[in-house]
């Protein structure tokens, strides 16, 4: 802004100071850290009589009674499984801290998976916590890596450290916008984190302590590039006392993140009831998503009218998404992770729907369906639709056969795929040479592999090394994907017209049962043509 200024005046900012009389709150500004810039925005109050006034006259808080968490009797089993590995030493794995989102405007909080996992805290509880898993001795106190007859016996106890409910009297209470009470609702009291978790608890600031004691005698690892803030605890006792440090520790770190990732490649059975209640919820917004169709039809928009009508039910009845939920309607069904969901959504179009509810858990659902936008297949979608559809059909099989390996999977259900691309003369060599090491050819109209891990990561245990992943056999306890597609580009000038913009994926989630066979979570959720068709007719009729 241009003002005019009268002589021996200056403008800073567009604003006149009367002969530099404001030198002093200049040269403050100038001084002033930029991160503590982000506060010039907001008035503070501290005097004394505001501080006495803001914490009296409050009465005794009505919390509810704290709620265990369902994986709470869950927990020391899953100490005994990743404490194998590290008898005697001082595992702390951290919950991770806010992100920026833009300024002073963080993301929702999301805790680290292996957190989640050995605490049972999901939601957005606990930003800046950590767990340390300390290790057990016997009765004589000799640590249980060096006692007799200890196979089997638990190694670690949980011990977490985090930032208890601050006193109302307390500056934190009615200033602190990123812990305060007064800003984001109350905290949990130490005797509240230890009902829903069954933990003792501490608060934050007793860490150091904790994790400085018996300093050279006891290893300690640490989850890497979680917290700096614990990190660089860990490092200074690690310094101090003589123990591998910085570099010197990565590999011996990265271990107990590979550790605890392998860890969840087999659910419990709290976790498997997490997995399912996340499908179930997920069924319901693909009904809502569906309801919403003729809606997003007439919308300029139309796919975000599918992907809000799904985040709105993850949101009432779920923690949230699990993932960006992919609405892709036409050719943008051949965009692998189409999540722009800006385009419109046409009659006689096919829609793919990717999408996931995460339970207040935070363990996710996947599934695709692809569905038809007026509520009909026409003969040429219907021919590609099945053709996955049998993909779909042949890994479930693969998996059921005893001795299957994660691997096979994929294997039968593009061999499937490869059956019927032959079959439509679409392959320049033949169906055994495209599915050979020096083929692949196939991979033109199917790119991806056909199965993941699921849990509390929508690419769940993506830290374990190949022969605990891809190579390993199907044990009881494992939940993944079976997700074959066929992706036919609307400019692919290799493929019939009548193909060209036709992208179907199908995706179910699957378990292996204590007997080794395995079913879909996923069943009521329609898949073959007839059910989807009815599916449509029935949700938007009434």
């Amino acid at each position: 802004m241009k003002v005019d200024t009268p002589k021996g005046h200056r403008t800073i900012i567009g604003y006149p100071w009367h002969d530099g009389s404001m030198d002093k709150n200049v040269k403050a500004q100038e001084t002033q850290p930029l991160k503590d810039r982000v506060n010039n925005r907001s008035r503070r109050i501290n005097s004394p009589a505001f501080r006495e006034f803001i914490g009296s006259g409050w009465g005794e808080r009505k919390d509810p009674p704290p709620t265990p968490s369902p994986a709470k009797d869950y927990l020391p089993q899953r100490y005994q499984k990743l404490g194998a590995d590290f008898r005697g030493e001082r595992l702390v794995i951290p919950a991770g801290n806010y992100k920026v989102r833009s300024n002073d405007c963080d993301y929702r909080f999301r805790a680290h998976s292996a957190f989640a996992h050995l605490t049972g805290l999901g939601g957005e509880l606990q930003p800046d916590a950590a767990l340390v898993l300390e290790p057990l001795t016997d009765k004589e106190g000799t640590p249980l890596e060096n006692a007799p007859d200890n196979a089997g016996a638990a190694t670690h106890r949980g011990i977490i450290f985090f930032r208890p409910q601050a006193a109302r009297s307390s500056e934190e209470f009615y200033a602190d916008s990123t812990y305060g009470e007064f800003w984001v609702g109350p905290r949990m009291t130490l005797t509240q984190m230890e009902a829903v978790t069954g933990l003792q608890a501490r608060p934050l600031d007793t860490l150091p302590d904790q994790l400085a004691k018996d300093a050279g005698l006891v290893q300690l690892r640490v989850i890497r590039n979680v917290d700096t803030s614990v990190q660089a605890a860990v490092e200074k006792v690690r310094q101090e006392a003589g123990l591998p440090a910085g570099e010197d520790a990565k590999a011996i770190d990265e271990k107990l993140e590979e550790a605890a990732s392998v860890l969840r490649l087999q659910k419990d059975d709290a976790e498997i009831k997490e997995l399912q209640r996340a499908v179930t919820i997920t069924k319901r917004g693909f009904e809502d998503m569906i309801r919403a169709l003729p809606r997003a039809t007439g919308h300029r928009r139309g796919e975000r009218v599918i992907e809000g009508a799904f985040g709105a039910r993850a949101r009432e009845e779920g923690n949230g998404l699990g993932y960006d939920t992919i609405a892709a309607s036409g050719n943008h069904a051949n965009t692998l992770h189409w999540i722009d969901n800006d385009g419109q959504v046409r009659e006689g179009d096919l829609i793919l729907i990717d999408a996931g509810v995460e339970a207040d858990s935070l363990y996710t659902a996947d599934i695709t369906r692809t569905l038809p936008v007026n509520g009909k297949f026409n003969p040429v979608q219907a021919k590609v639709y099945n053709a996955v559809l049998d993909a779909c059909e042949a890994g479930l099989a693969q998996a059921n056969k005893p001795g299957c390996r994660f691997k096979d999977v994929h294997d039968a259900a593009v061999a499937t795929l490869v059956k019927h691309l032959d079959s439509w003369g679409l392959l320049p060599v033949s169906a055994e040479q495209t599915l050979s090491e020096d083929g692949g050819e196939y991979r033109r109209w199917m790119p991806h592999g056909v199965s993941h891990h699921l849990g509390l990561d929508v690419h769940d245990c993506a830290q374990a090394a190949r022969d605990m992943y891809m190579e390993a056999l199907l044990e009881p306890g494992m939940c993944f994907t079976i997700e074959p597609g066929l992706y036919f580009h609307q400019d692919d000038e290799l493929l019939p017209e009548e193909l060209r913009g036709i992208g179907v994926r199908i995706e179910d989630d699957v378990l292996v049962e204590k007997d080794g066979s395995v079913r879909r979570l996923s069943e009521d959720i329609p898949r073959t043509i007839e059910d989807v068709e009815s599916w449509i007719s029935q949700l938007q009729a009434g």
